[in-house]
């Protein structure tokens, strides 16, 4: 029994021994991992349109105050604050009974004047009245429909309807509030924001640049009226926009030129007041390279992309960047075309190591077996 331990250790030297007492040899490669895999873009020189990220803010197509354009006091609210609503829907309620009192005595006014017009005529054929008699007659009855006409528009404004469709915020008074007494009393605010306005402003030196390269020849002008919204999140609004006008002056006080631009706005998702950055086509640049904004990275050296090489291998490469693409950098110096840019899987790839470069978004290949993961160690 004391022996034990020491004929179990026999057997396991003796098992991994291989033939002739030989230590066995793990097959060449066996035990190398295989190279990461990179997401990859093929970068070739072809038209780009170049674009320009400008702040902005987004402006209601159209505003309208609602006020009270009579006095009293103000019975009920009838909308839900931040609603969407109609032209001519009733909004807020202000009592009425004086006016429906007016409207009452006026009627009666004018039916006395009529009365006196259509007695007096046949006495102004007899020369029973005068002449300026009947014409008195006449002048009141006008006065007295002048005056209905007056006290049945005050008796319409009692009930204050929405001028414009659009979404209301909210009411800035409430029921028993006296309203009118003196002045025009703001009562709520409707804005149209499908679409939406958006303002946003450029340098006139980029303009003038921008000519003088078109004059040049080394770029085009872009015929595109299409713009980009990008939102504070940094995300991109999912509609597109189209540029609608640019001012023909320039402000004095800030050396730029006003522009505009109109955004489908159906889901009420942009809001007047919101900062924006408006990204819209300046110029067309034939034979640029484009690299998205993800694959450039910074170094003390300045910038640079990974490249896969003919080995196999992630290298470096020093890049010096032009304008924008939409999301896009114009390479102006460091790329020539054909070149394999890694745009993810970066932190995988370690200058100078094997990796395996996958096209990006391309279809990803089913797994390997496990015997054809150690073959591709080999």
């Amino acid at each position: 029994m004391n022996h034990l331990p020491v004929m179990l250790l026999a057997t396991l030297l003796l098992a991994a021994c291989g033939d002739g007492g030989k230590p066995a040899v793990p097959a060449p490669g066996a035990g190398a991992p295989p190279p990461p895999e990179v997401d990859v873009v093929t970068v070739k020189a072809a038209s780009a349109t170049l674009t320009q990220d400008l702040p902005g803010r987004l402006q209601a197509v159209r505003t309208a105050q609602v006020r009270a354009r009579v006095d009293g006091v103000v019975e009920k609210r009838l909308f839900e604050e931040g609603s969407d609503i109609t032209a001519g829907k009733s909004l807020f309620l202000i009592d009425s009974r004086t006016y429906k009192a007016n409207v009452d005595s006026a009627e009666a006014n004018v039916a006395v004047a009529k009365l006196t017009v259509e007695r007096y005529k046949p006495l102004l054929g007899i020369k029973a009245v005068s002449q300026q008699e009947f014409d008195q007659a006449g002048a009141q009855l006008k006065q007295a429909e002048a005056a209905l006409a007056k006290a049945k528009l005050d008796l319409e404004n009692a009930n204050v309807l929405a001028p414009i469709s659009g979404r209301i915020g909210r009411a800035l008074v409430t029921e028993g509030a006296l309203v009118g007494q003196g002045e025009v009393t703001p009562l709520a605010t409707i804005e149209q924001i499908d679409p939406i306005y958006a303002n946003f402003t450029e340098s006139n030196t980029d303009l003038l640049r921008l000519r003088q390269a078109v004059r040049d020849g080394r770029l085009k002008k872009s015929a595109e009226t299409r713009v980009d919204v990008i939102l504070e999140d940094g995300s991109v609004y999912a509609r597109q926009g189209k540029l609608l006008f640019s001012d023909l002056a320039v402000d004095p006080n800030t050396g730029s030129v006003l522009m505009r631009a109109e955004i489908p706005n159906p889901k009420r998702e942009l809001l007047p007041g919101m900062f924006v950055r408006i990204r819209f086509p300046e110029s067309v640049a034939e034979g640029a390279i484009a690299v998205p904004q993800k694959a450039v990275q910074m170094s003390p050296q300045g910038q640079f992309v990974m490249v896969v090489d003919k080995d196999g291998k992630a290298m470096p490469q020093p890049v010096k960047l032009g304008a924008m693409s939409g999301g896009d950098f114009i390479v102006a110096e460091g790329l020539k075309g054909g070149e394999q840019v890694i745009v993810d899987g970066l932190q995988k790839a370690r200058p100078g190591s094997p990796v395996k470069p996958v096209q990006a978004n391309s279809v990803p290949a089913a797994a390997p077996a496990p015997a054809r993961v150690a073959q591709q160690g080999n």
